[in-house]
């Protein structure tokens, strides 16, 4: 058990979190404590009978059984890896940058989630952060079940197509990867790279709540230079990362 209490405690401080919330909601939902039909999201609940939890609950919580269990199982896992990736990676030392980036994609995602009556947002967030990572790493290469090797970019449609095949339906990732991409095009793509204007920046107040800090695991990959720019603004003349050249799946 010390061993597990040492993992966890190693997971980054906001993936640590948000992965614990992912597992104990589902988790309160199975064992009957609370009835997951007052976990999803409702709509109609939530407009118009004021149930406003809904739309947090229903980012945690999947319903686990025999039919989703294994679908559950690896989309934890990819919460894992490309939060903590991402947290210790492009965001290292910047956590209300990181917390901005999720929020950003939530919002997105529950306004999607309202129009569309959807029930369930865990898979569109985690898939959202997944796009994001892929794109800050797009030229590393990432080797995926079976043996196959690409590039990162390609990876959340990899990926889509293989929920599709295990669960039948690919609406919450493309969702997902939708949400991460607008977020990757306001935040990098249009005001760095194409000279835009910048229609993003974190809040003040998260920067209170959540102060910078230097040191820290480097990241994974090469972000492309319109983020290393954004860093070098954000953290001053002299900041280096040591990014590393890809990894492999499950590592």
């Amino acid at each position: 058990m010390s061993d597990l209490g040492d993992w966890f405690r190693s997971i980054p401080f906001i993936t640590r979190y948000w992965f614990a919330a992912s597992i104990a909601l589902p988790l309160i939902g199975k064992l009957g404590l609370v009835n997951p039909v007052n976990l999803i999201l409702w709509p109609e609940n939530f407009l118009h009978r004021f149930q406003i939890w809904r739309p947090i609950t229903s980012t945690f919580y999947f319903p686990v059984g025999p039919k989703t269990g294994f679908l559950y199982l690896v989309n934890l896992y990819f919460l894992y890896q490309y939060s903590t990736r991402l947290e210790t990676g492009a965001f290292d030392g910047r956590p209300a940058d990181y917390v901005f980036m999720l929020l950003f994609n939530w919002i997105c995602i529950v306004i999607t989630g309202i129009i569309m009556n959807m029930q369930l947002l865990m898979i569109p967030l985690i898939m959202s952060v997944l796009y994001v990572w892929s794109q800050l790493n797009r030229d590393t290469i990432v080797s995926f079940w079976f043996g196959t090797r690409f590039k990162a970019c390609y990876l959340p449609w990899v990926i889509l197509g293989f929920n599709f095949i295990i669960s039948g339906a690919v609406v919450d990732e493309l969702i997902g990867n939708l949400v991460g991409h607008l977020y990757y095009f306001l935040m990098f793509k249009y005001p760095l790279d194409l000279g835009g204007r910048s229609f993003l920046s974190t809040p003040q107040f998260l920067y209170r709540w959540f102060p910078n800090r230097r040191g820290g695991v480097s990241g994974f990959g090469v972000p492309p230079a319109s983020a290393r720019r954004v860093e070098d603004e954000q953290a001053g003349v002299g900041r280096r990362h040591n990014w590393g050249q890809g990894f492999r799946l499950g590592d």
